[in-house]
């Protein structure tokens, strides 16, 4: 990296837009900078990176509602000081009055293969699931943080309360999506004042979410899982036409998960466990690739990016044996993440062309989702992802109440008979890959961010800039990406045109795209204690690092010059 940018021997260059952050005490990456803030604060006041991500995560709920909220699902991987590694499972999952053919298909092919009949697994209170989210982060409080549920909700319940500023990042979602949203008059009466978007620079108040989140802090997630905010919500959203029932909320669990491992170049790389689909992806395509010199193939090169396309179609083909809830449907995760397994594959890979590895992939998950991954001083760890799925999820609004549901059932099959098919209780699965690297027994980095599908995409290729080029973890996420599922090979405008153009020749339906994926956040750990935060341009990412500390103990600014002496 120069002054100038990033150039490969391929004469791919870029500029890293943001800077990133050192501190010992604790780093902090959201996609908000007031999410980072309220962690920062959590920081301060002696909690510990899983009292700092709950705070965070209720605090995006507020300044991100496009995003994320207390009604959608996620999933979180946490390293825990003393070693322990623990996936939480809190995706939504499918109500008990859901039936395979709940839903009418438009078409029985693509692109229009997940589309219904007006749209009712996409828009209104019937694409609405069962949420896991609000129960997940609170039992992860209970179970691994220092703080109270009072306490880490506190910066949220202020943001709600006393109103934020609107970016402009918020105030071009709210454009996009304003003709769904005009449909429901509760969410356009928020967004839409007077049937026009909100422009950025104005404060934006949620008082009816300000006293929702209150009554949580204060009465616990069965408020809202068999509790009275709980039959407020699912009485409206069954008179909208919702399946969800009270008892669905008082049904749910989340599942705890073990990890997935793989050992790329002596670097130990922890993932997701399925119905999150990247752990075993990302450990895939970096098996495929391992047997190639990737360092000596260079960044940005023809050979290079020619080399990930193939691992990333190969994975998609693969994908459908590993993207169901392993509760109804036997996933062959060992397998697929096997070095054998790559061994028997990767032969298929040519090396002078394009392969004919054809995928169908679903491609309905939403990229609209948010990510953060923080750290404390002592050695806790977490990364994760979470989402109300689509922009403003269902796009609707609960009255009285704030909260914005997600529209998840977009994520089922709508055709009876297969693995991603409807059935009761049934997990929604997802590209969440929210992961963290070993070296020497020890994190090397962390990292994670939005973007559906394409997520495990940008977490493979943030790795190879890592381990194989030595990139700093500032370039490693704001590198120019690629993705493929089998179609055209998505690349961004920062590779060079003649690598583009050599990979035309050698048979990739290349499509030069804006960006890739969304705003990924990385934290990287030095051997000195310290840690180095990094977001990159696609998203408003903020990492916050806390530094200093208390003053020695029995330090005084003045001592009492009659403390010694003799009477």
């Amino acid at each position: 990296m120069t002054d100038s940018g990033w150039r490969s021997r391929a004469g791919t260059l870029f500029n890293c837009e943001k800077t990133p952050v050192t501190a010992a005490r604790g780093m902090v990456v959201t996609n908000h900078p007031l999410a980072s803030a309220a962690a920062v604060e959590i920081l301060a006041m002696g909690g510990n990176a899983i009292d700092a991500t709950i705070a965070a995560l209720f605090t995006l709920t507020v300044v991100e509602p496009m995003m994320v909220g207390i009604y959608g699902g996620g999933t979180a991987l946490i390293r825990l000081a003393d070693g322990r590694e623990v996936i939480i499972d809190g995706l939504a999952t499918a109500p008990a009055d859901a039936r395979p053919d709940s839903y009418e298909p438009v078409s029985d092919t693509f692109p229009d293969y997940m589309e219904t009949k007006g749209r009712r697994n996409r828009v209104g209170a019937s694409a609405v699931p069962v949420p896991g989210n609000l129960k997940a982060w609170c039992e992860t409080l209970e179970s691994f943080g220092t703080l109270t549920l009072k306490q880490v909700m506190e910066p949220a319940i202020r943001h709600a309360s006393k109103g934020f500023v609107v970016t402009p990042y918020l105030s071009s979602c709210i454009e996009e999506t304003a003709a769904d949203l005009t449909l429901d008059p509760h969410i356009s009466a928020m967004f839409l004042p007077g049937g026009k978007p909100l422009d950025d620079g104005v404060l934006l108040a949620q008082p009816d979410y300000a006293r929702t989140l209150t009554e949580i802090a204060e009465n616990g997630p069965d408020h809202l899982y068999g509790g009275p905010l709980g039959r407020k919500v699912t009485d409206y959203l069954r008179a909208a036409g919702s399946y969800v029932s009270l008892q669905d909320l008082v049904d749910y669990r989340t599942v705890r998960r073990e990890p997935v491992r793989v050992n790329y170049r002596g670097v130990d790389i922890v993932g997701v466990h399925p119905p999150a689909t990247g752990g075993v992806h990302v450990a895939q395509m970096l098996n495929l690739v391992e047997a190639f010199d990737v360092r000596a193939l260079g960044f940005g090169t023809a050979e290079t990016t020619h080399l990930m396309i193939e691992a990333l179609k190969i994975a998609a083909v693969d994908r459908r044996a590993a993207t169901a809830d392993p509760a109804f449907v036997k996933v062959p995760v060992e397998r697929l993440i096997s070095k054998a397994y790559a061994e028997l594959r990767r032969p298929e890979i040519a090396l002078d062309r394009a392969g004919s590895f054809k995928a169908r992939v679903l491609e309905v998950e939403s990229a609209n989702t948010t990510h953060v991954t923080i750290a404390d001083g002592a050695g806790n760890v977490v990364t994760s992802t979470q989402t109300i799925n689509s922009l403003f999820g269902a796009r609707i609004l609960v009255p009285g109440t704030g909260i914005i549901p997600t529209n998840y059932m977009y994520l089922f099959d709508p055709h009876p008979g297969n693995a991603l098919s409807l059935q009761p209780g049934k997990r929604i699965t997802s590209g969440i890959s929210a992961t963290i690297a070993m070296k020497g027994g020890k994190p090397y980095f962390a990292l994670g961010l939005p973007g559906a599908h394409r997520i495990p995409s940008a977490v493979f290729q943030a790795i190879l800039n890592i381990v194989d080029h030595g990139m700093t973890l500032q370039e490693a996420v704001e590198a120019p990406r690629l993705f493929t599922w089998g179609q055209e090979a998505e690349m961004e405008r920062g590779f060079a045109e003649p690598v583009r153009a050599r990979l035309a020749a050698m048979g990739h339906d290349v499509l030069a795209v804006d960006h890739v994926a969304g705003g990924m956040g990385a934290i990287e750990f030095h051997a000195d204690g310290s840690m180095t935060g990094a977001s990159c341009w696609r998203a408003d990412g903020t990492p916050m690092g806390v530094g200093g500390g208390l003053a020695r103990r029995k330090t005084a600014f003045w001592p009492d010059p009659t403390r010694n002496r003799k009477p």
